[in-house]
């Protein structure tokens, strides 16, 4: 890893690039790149969606669209430029795309790549680094962090978690208290299903709805635990004769004891290469009804979660807005293959600050939940993981709301330049 900083003014052009499913802060990190690079004098373009547009040479120009857009960018949802699910293989196997990425870099003089997504887009991000030192091409690339499962390591916690962790545990909050009321004559079990494939740490977040055994979630199921049902029907009859209802936040990757998953879409690969899910819900839904005759609801709230900037955390937003600031500084100071993670310094008062981390030991690192984290009966958080998640989820920081009622979001110009190199046929 380079850190030599630079002694002259920056020179070049900055890309900047969305990777995965998006959320709810992720335009957030965009706005506070593109507004710390234009107060270094330092062009932005942003590639259609995420790493496509790179290798399509559809690329954004920034520069066009107004202060004011920008700025609004942090309280919009989404993927402003747009984001893609393609993981690039290893140089070997995928060489002529990281080589077309340099062709490209060449052409619009891009000396600064940063890729704003989880673990593979920090590999990509590295492997970029390494194929533009063997050209020699003066290439410094930054992998900025983002991702709801909160699963990236090295950093405390990872931009995006945070809106999504509060909404989860808003959301199960209210529907107990649904339930809770009509539980005497009619449900009697409600299933909340939680983004998690590898990681409880979305589930565990439905934690911080109650404070006692007796308050809801009744149940949470982390894919850190194997799943076993018959302890999970004796769990949810006893809640329901004791409390006279039961809520469940079940992560959506849970896996049996032969490690298969409990809900498996059965639509194959997605492109990352990860197991479809999906329905996780459903089937436990299914399953409780007809072993215990109970009436069951269930809910799927899917993209939901991560794209509910009405709910936002203001930690989580002010944290996007930091690594996307420390982002373009370490990229201007010549910091080569790193990313700006926080670092947490205290937890009461909360205390956090961010630094600079080597893509070495972020990317494919996956971090799970804790051991200390989970209940001892496995159906809970402990006040460890109370401590640390209950900082994330404080907060609010919602967006302008319009005379019709609902929330002010901007959308962009993006208004493409004009290509340089033949079209890309992969």
């Amino acid at each position: 890893m380079s850190t030599r900083a630079r002694k002259t003014a920056p020179t070049g052009t900055l890309l900047y690039a969305q990777s995965g499913g998006v959320t709810a802060v992720i335009n957030a990190t965009a706005s506070a790149v593109i507004e710390t690079a234009r107060a270094r004098k330092v062009r932005v373009l942003a590639a259609r969606n995420g790493i496509l547009g790179a290798l399509r040479e559809e690329l954004i120009d920034t520069g066009k669209e107004s202060a004011a857009a920008i700025r609004a960018l942090a309280h919009t949802p989404g993927g402003a430029f747009g984001s893609c699910r393609v993981k690039l293989k290893s140089l070997e196997e995928d060489r002529a795309k990281y080589e077309r990425l340099l062709e490209v870099f060449r052409a619009h003089d891009v000396r600064y790549f940063l890729y704003n997504g989880g673990n593979d887009s920090a590999d990509t991000a590295l492997k970029v680094s390494r194929l533009a030192a063997e050209f020699d091409y003066p290439l410094t690339c930054i992998g900025v962090p983002k991702t709801v499962d909160n699963d990236l390591a090295v950093t405390d916690c990872c931009p995006g978690f945070g809106s999504a962790a509060k909404y989860t545990a808003v959301s199960v909050r209210e529907a107990a208290l649904d339930v809770a009321a009509m539980a005497d004559t009619s449900t009697k079990v409600f299933v909340y299903e939680a983004m998690g494939r590898h990681a409880g740490w979305l589930a565990a977040a439905a934690g911080l709805a109650g404070q006692s055994l007796d308050d809801a979630p009744h149940i949470i199921l982390f894919p850190e635990r194997v799943y076993d049902e018959a302890a999970f029907f004796a769990k949810v009859k006893a809640t329901v004769e004791r409390v006279g209802y039961c809520v469940v936040v079940a992560s959506e990757g849970i896996r049996s004891a032969d490690g298969g998953f409990v809900a498996d879409a059965g639509a194959g690969k997605d492109s990352f290469g990860h197991t479809q899910l999906g329905g996780v819900a459903s089937h436990l839904a299914g399953r409780v009804k007809d072993a215990l005759g109970y009436k069951v609801h269930w809910t799927l709230p899917d993209y939901l979660q991560r794209s509910a900037r009405h709910l936002a955390s203001k930690t989580d937003l002010e944290q996007a807005l930091a690594v996307g600031r420390k982002a373009v500084e370490f990229a201007l100071a010549g910091m080569n293959s790193v990313m700006p993670v926080i670092v947490r310094t205290a937890d009461a008062p909360y205390r956090w600050k961010i630094e600079a981390a080597p893509l070495t030991k972020v990317a494919n690192h996956e971090k799970t939940m804790p051991a200390s984290f989970i209940r001892k009966d496995g159906f809970g958080i402990t006040p460890a993981a109370r401590r640390y998640l209950e900082p994330l989820v404080r907060g609010e920081a919602p967006p302008p709301f319009g005379r019709d009622g609902l929330p002010k979001y901007v959308v962009l110009k993006n208004q493409a330049v004009r290509k340089r190199l033949p079209d890309w046929i992969g």
